[in-house]
C-alpha cells in the first residue's frame, strides 16, 4: 500500500510530500517514521545532491535559504537519523497527524487505507545524524 506523507506548517501549507510503501495496513507510529526517514536518506545517499530534504537534517548540515546543505558530500547515516527522528517524536519536535488526529506514542498502531492522510508538522528544525 502506497501512502502519501506531507510535512505542514501550522496553518496547513504544504512544504513537502514523500509517498511510503508499506506492506500491511496495520502498522506504528514508529514504523512510519523509521520507513519515512530511511527511504530519505537512501534517496539522498543514491544522488548526493547540493541540498538534503528531510525529516531530520544531519549533524553538520548548514541551513541555508534552499534546505539544508551537508558542509561536505558524504554518505548519511540512517541508523543515526531514525535515532534522532525517533528522539524528537518522544520530545515533541514535530507532531504527527494521522486523519487529523495527532499520534500519541512510538508503538500506536495505524490502520492504513487508501485515504490514510499522514501529515509531519515540524516546530524546531530537526537534527540529527
Amino acid at each position: 500500500m502506497i501512502i502519501a506523507i506531507k510535512d505542514e506548517t501550522f496553518a496547513g501549507t504544504i512544504l513537502g510530500e514523500i509517498e511510503l510503501e508499506f506492506r500491511t495496513e496495520l502498522v506504528t507510529v514508529r514504523e512510519i517514521i523509521e520507513t519515512r526517514v530511511t527511504l530519505e536518506v537512501e534517496q539522498y545517499n543514491q544522488k548526493r545532491p547540493e541540498f538534503f530534504s528531510g525529516l531530520v537534517d544531519p549533524t553538520d548540515a548548514e541551513r541555508t535559504l534552499n534546505g539544508t546543505k551537508l558542509k561536505n558530500k558524504r554518505l548519511v547515516d540512517a541508523e543515526k537519523q531514525v535515532y534522532a527522528a525517533l528522539d524528537a517524536f518522544q520530545r515533541n519536535g514535530f507532531f504527527m497527524l494521522v486523519d487529523d488526529h495527532q499520534a500519541e506514542s512510538l508503538e500506536q498502531e495505524v490502520r492504513l487505507a487508501k485515504g490514510t492522510r499522514i501529515s509531519f508538522v515540524k516546530l524546531t528544525p530537526l537534527v540529527g545524524g
